[in-house]
């Protein structure tokens, strides 16, 4: 498995630099070995960056997230910890500790010798020891991999690439024959830009695997880590916490990314085993939804469901019944909708586009129809805006759980489903960071992902320092619209605690905005 993984990161990792070093190559000979030293001063500062990173992270923990790195962690963590230390040969890491309900966990650093792994309490009252190990022999796999070094360097070259794309396109001092070199360099380098990128989360979600392939070779357990992956991936509300699990009752889990640890979300016990059904369910999504398919190719993660197939695959080698075999069939094809849904999301900016080229240059193009051809495009840029507002924002509120919304296919970004959801709020949508103003609720059947957004950021973040953490372990009712992009979560339209309700005033902003459009196009037709 090791000596795999590393053939791979060589191969991935020795392509992308040999694009950096073609294209590097080429500017030499084009502008001589000057320029060489402006790149080479660029991946010095990057270096610097990568050696300060840990310690700014340290401080960003402690001041931003309140964690606190000289916390007890239960003996049979500790224990599992040191034993994996002493097998592979590494330091024992600093252990962090935020005091937030959703579960969350991550490792961050810069060698084996330098690694942090930061818990929430949630991922102890969430999970069983099993599971807690797994997702710690997750993150210890990564540190083992050396994947923070690894990814770092990979990391480097687009970084690299951006600062020769900005280097030639912001640099006039040239004659014209070197300025138009420098414009082919720059779109070149930007090119290569967008390529590497893409090989990083490549590289990325392939070194998830093998975290995940560590962590079941280490256990013994692949269905602790499955079992895991859909507590923190989908959710599942069980509260494991009593004395074994506590800890001073004090993007992501590496199992997810930062950004898909606000996923949450499924019911799965069912006579105290798993609900393999209702799991099955919560996977649809991903498996047929052709959005999820755009989002993992531009993620650092593999698809939950993906790695759940991955894992239930090996359970024979430890003779574990599968955890999940997904054997529903899909009865229709949601590629219309997908297609539907595109043409909804780029309408309003090819119409406004389109504005923008009429203003400027109409009144050269076609003098005697300016107002009408502005004015129109006007109209469709608002009409076009409003559809794709509209099916973001639907109408028709009904009581929901969580555990039936996650098993909607037919919803994304652009197209929602209006619910009533009721539960506890347990804690911040990025756990412990005082400047998060969103929530996760947990209902009878699961935890999700609450979008708390009003239209002036600024105010946002008043209400996530001064406000949000008042409403912890209160019971509320949220009006909104579930979406998927692809974390489930829920926009609020309004909430109720304490017998108060308060509005978010976004949706209205944007119906005003709307009428602002339509008497735009109006004014620009009779003036």
């Amino acid at each position: 498995m090791k000596n795999k993984l590393f053939v791979i990161s060589l191969l991935t990792v020795t392509c992308m630099y040999g694009l950096l070093a073609g294209l590097v190559i080429l500017v030499v000979m084009l502008f001589g070995g000057d320029i060489l030293y402006a790149i080479i001063g660029s991946i010095i500062v990057l270096l610097i960056q990568f050696l300060i990173s840990p310690w700014l992270t340290d401080l960003s923990m402690r001041w931003f997230y309140h964690c606190k790195f000289d916390e007890e962690i239960p003996d049979y963590l500790k224990t599992f910890i040191e034993n994996e230390c002493q097998k592979h040969n590494v330091k024992y890491p600093k252990i962090g500790i935020i005091n937030d309900g959703a579960p969350n966990a991550f490792t961050y650093g810069r060698t084996k010798k330098s690694a942090r792994i930061v818990l929430t309490r949630g991922l102890f009252e969430l999970l069983d020891q099993n599971e807690v190990i797994s997702v710690v022999g997750h993150e210890m796999g990564h540190i083992v991999h050396m994947d923070m070094m690894v990814m770092t360097f990979a990391q480097l070259v687009p970084l690299v690439l951006y600062a020769i794309f900005e280097m030639f396109t912001k640099n006039n001092d040239h004659s014209d024959s070197d300025s138009n070199k420098g414009a082919i360099i720059g779109i070149i380098a930007y090119i290569l830009y967008i390529i590497s990128q893409y090989i990083v989360l490549y590289l990325s979600r392939t070194r998830e695997y093998y975290a995940d392939a560590f962590s079941i070779e280490e256990t013994k357990n692949p269905n602790s880590l499955a079992s895991a992956l859909v507590k923190v991936g989908f959710g599942l509300s069980v509260n494991h916490t009593d004395s074994k699990h506590d800890v001073n009752k004090n993007n992501a889990l590496g199992i997810m990314s930062s950004k898909d640890s606000k996923a949450m979300a499924i019911t799965s016990i069912k006579n105290g085993k798993f609900d393999t059904e209702n799991i099955k369910n919560a996977m649809k999504w991903e498996m047929w939804n052709p959005w999820a398919k755009w989002f993992e190719f531009n993620s650092t993660h593999p698809l939950i469901s993906k790695r759940l197939i991955a894992i239930s695959k090996r359970s024979n080698e430890f003779n574990q019944t599968p955890f999940v075999t997904f054997d529903l069939k899909k009865e229709e094809s949601y590629v219309d909708d997908f297609l539907l849904e595109i043409l909804i999301s780029f309408l309003p900016s090819i119409t406004l586009l389109g504005c923008v080229f009429a203003f400027f240059a109409g009144r050269e193009l076609f003098p005697n129809y300016y107002k009408i051809v502005l004015s129109s495009l006007i109209f469709l840029t608002t009409l076009f805006s409003f559809i794709k507002f509209t099916r973001a924002h639907k109408k028709g509120y009904t009581d929901r759980k969580v555990s039936s919304l996650l098993s909607e296919v037919k919803v994304s970004h652009i197209t929602s489903v209006p619910c009533i959801l009721k539960g506890t709020i347990i804690g911040r949508g990025n756990p412990g960071c005082i400047f998060n103003e969103d929530f996760v609720i947990q209902d009878d059947t699961g935890i999700m992902f609450l979008d708390y957004n009003q239209p002036i950021t600024i105010l946002n973040k008043i209400f996530a320092i001064f406000k949000s953490e008042k409403y912890f372990n209160k019971e509320i009712t949220v009006k909104g619209w579930y979406r998927r992009n692809p974390v489930p979560y829920v926009e609020i339209y309004e909430y109720t605690v304490d017998g108060q309700t308060k509005k978010i005033f976004t949706y209205p902003l944007g119906i005003a905005l709307h009428i602002v459009g339509l008497v735009l196009g109006i004014v620009v037709l009779f003036l």
